[in-house]
């Protein structure tokens, strides 16, 4: 699996994914303080029709939804940290070859070269998107 990143640039990119990592891991926690001090059911008790009842399942659904984000972003943090571990980073899962280190700059998770990431996004739909 060719690599063509330098163990500087290595030491860059994994310093960039634990930083992301920890900010993350904080607002994954805020998110939740937040989401325990909101009350949501003390709202939904409180709504008297349809409308109101639709608003407040919005709310907690879309508190779900970003902490469901943020976690899966952790997952991916946590799997190229794997990489690193094992001499695996820089190399695209799919075709073995060199992901860029410009593109690995913007995003370190990424386990895909760009050729590669732009077929498993035609071919996937992605999570919560509607497919045909």
């Amino acid at each position: 699996m060719p690599s063509d990143l330098s163990d500087k640039q290595i030491s860059e990119l994994k310093k960039q994914l634990k930083q992301r990592f920890f900010e993350l891991r904080e607002e994954i926690r805020q998110e939740l303080l937040e989401s325990d001090n909101e009350h949501f059911s003390e709202l939904a008790g409180q709504v008297h029709d349809m409308e109101e009842e639709s608003v407040a399942d919005l709310l907690v659904d879309l508190n779900l939804a970003i902490i469901d984000q943020h976690v899966e972003e952790v997952r991916e943090i946590d799997a190229a940290l794997l990489r690193i571990a094992t001499g695996e980073y820089g190399a695209c899962v799919d075709c073995g070859d060199a992901i860029g280190y410009e593109r690995l700059k913007v995003q370190p998770a990424a386990q895909r070269c760009h050729t590669c990431q732009v077929r498993y996004e035609q071919n996937y739909a992605q999570k919560g998107q509607a497919s045909l």
